[in-house]
């Protein structure tokens, strides 16, 4: 019983002597009031030393951006519910620009931009933040992009292919796939060390929703980010969503990671900056946009790089997506971003409605980077392919007009819905290196051109199966050599015209399949 009068007397006498030894301190803090609230923004006045972009906090735990720092007030961008703000509700100084929490712990979470978990997983804990804006690599720090990233889409890595550091560019009128292609190339990204930043601006939270069951069922959330913003929050959250994802992937960059970021879409994030400089008063320009819109994707899109091995040798491969109206990739936005970009892949509307998925337009997508990162044994059939592609898409025009044509005509339109056949693929299925090169070599071999329209899907599948079985040291060598041997070509055309030879059907000279 002392013994524990003691422990009591003991623990009071340290709360009375810490009690009497402490004097408060005044500090100087600077206090604002709200003079007005709108969509999305709210002015505030009484805030003498607030810097541009600093972050201002407001009553019920929201944040805000200081926007426009004019003589007499401050213009904010709210990044959050404003509902229960009003006139005359203090605003305080943080002394601090937007930041967000980076670290592995965000690997298989959905945040929101401000690092606020949307999933099921309990709070999130980093022990760093990063800076939304942060300046981009100098041109001295960075390497050429040398290796290629594979998205597991034939079309794309035979045609428009992706290097590890290269922005690439998906646009095309809405329902056309494009996030599809995105989603399949995380997909494909499994097992090959590279994580995976999937930036959701705007979207429905239904859409959002479907993308990140696709990520879980097929296990790429171990290795994926999701940083999403709905279509009905503040157009605050919205505008800095890509820029605290990018942070959040340049964490990674920084450890010398190979890292693909999606912003899904920026069409929805040059539209929330339209609003709010709108809101704010800021003169408008081309189709109402201000005029520093291009500043606001080329300061983001900068950010993705090869660094030199010096740095640690890590990349940030961007797959910005844009949705054009009435394929009009002539309009404002998509004419920015096209500018900016090293390549863009087109998804043609038409192409879609035939079943063509997935509906590239080869003619209107380039890759201006990705050809010198491209693995040796795609440039030793993609050249042949691209002609044989190009030669059917022009003749197949004529062709409807029901002109008789002559036997070398008929023979390269074979030749190309072959091309077009073979390149099809269904969503969520990504292809392997070797399985590509066998289907693409078994097509410049023009081993398909004697199977009927209607197996080619069928044969296709056999051959994509078969190539599982070629050696180790040859699926090696197609990612590791400086060129495609002959030994190595005449064991996969061996194998491919093995494996389709039951699909084709013997015709006589002249005559078409």
């Amino acid at each position: 019983m002392n013994t524990l009068q003691s422990f009591y007397d003991n623990a009071f006498a340290k709360i009375a002597s810490t009690r009497d030894s402490f004097t408060p301190e005044i500090t100087l803090r600077e206090v604002g009031l709200i003079t007005s609230v709108s969509t999305g923004i709210a002015r505030v006045s009484g805030l003498p030393g607030v810097g541009a972009d600093e972050l201002v906090r407001f009553p019920g735990n929201v944040y805000g951006i200081a926007f426009n720092v004019d003589e007499t007030e401050i213009g904010v961008v709210l990044l959050g519910d404003y509902a229960h703000l009003h006139t005359g509700d203090e605003v305080q100084r943080t002394g601090r620009v937007m930041d967000v929490g980076v670290g592995s712990q965000l690997l298989g979470r959905v945040v929101d931009p401000l690092g606020r978990p949307l999933d099921e997983g309990g709070p999130v804990t980093t022990r760093q933040r990063l800076p939304i804006e942060r300046p981009s690599a100098a041109i001295m720090d960075r390497a050429p992009v040398n290796v290629p990233l594979q998205t597991g889409l034939k079309v794309v890595d035979a045609m428009i292919p992706i290097g590890r550091g290269q922005r690439e560019l998906i646009l095309g009128d809405r329902q056309t796939g494009k996030t599809t292609i995105a989603i399949d190339t995380i997909l494909n990204q499994r097992g090959k060390d590279v994580v995976c930043v999937y930036c959701a601006i705007g979207q429905r939270a239904s859409g959002v929703a479907k993308v990140v069951a696709a990520l879980r069922e097929n296990h790429a959330m171990e290795y994926t980010v999701v940083v999403v913003t709905e279509g009905n929050d503040a157009p605050g959250l919205a505008y800095i969503a890509p820029y605290a994802a990018t942070s959040i992937a340049e964490y990674f960059l920084e450890q010398g990671r190979d890292v693909l970021i999606v912003y899904d879409d920026l069409t929805q994030h040059a539209r929330s900056y339209r609003e709010l400089s709108l809101l704010l008063r800021r003169p408008p320009g081309r189709e109402a946009f201000p005029g520093d819109i291009f500043y606001i994707h080329s300061r983001l899109l900068e950010r993705s790089t090869h660094l030199r091995e010096e740095l640690g040798g890590g990349s940030l491969t961007a797959l910005p997506i844009i949705e054009t109206e009435a394929q009009n990739m002539s309009a404002y936005i998509p004419t920015n971003l096209i500018s900016i970009t090293d390549g863009q892949i087109y998804l043609s509307p038409s192409l879609f409605e035939l079943g063509v998925l997935p509906a590239v337009d080869v003619g209107k997508s380039v890759s201006r980077v990705g050809g010198k990162a491209q693995h040796a044994a795609y440039r030793a059939v993609a050249g042949d392919l691209k002609l044989g592609y190009a030669q059917f898409e022009e003749l197949e025009s004529f062709a409807r007009f029901g002109a008789r044509l002559d036997a070398p005509t008929l023979k390269s339109i074979e030749h190309g819905r072959r091309i077009r056949a073979c390149l099809k693929q269904p969503e969520l299925s990504p292809v392997s290196v070797p399985a590509q090169i066998a289907v693409l070599l078994g097509l410049t071999a023009e081993l398909f051109d004697t199977i009927p329209l209607d197996k080619i899907e069928l044969a296709e599948r056999a051959l994509t199966e078969a190539a599982t079985e070629l050696s180790p040291k040859l699926c090696s060598r197609f990612e590791t050599a400086n060129s495609l041997s002959d030994d190595d070509r005449n064991t996969v055309v061996e194998l491919a015209r093995k494996v389709l030879e039951p699909f084709q059907v013997q015709t006589q000279l002249g005559t078409q399949p």
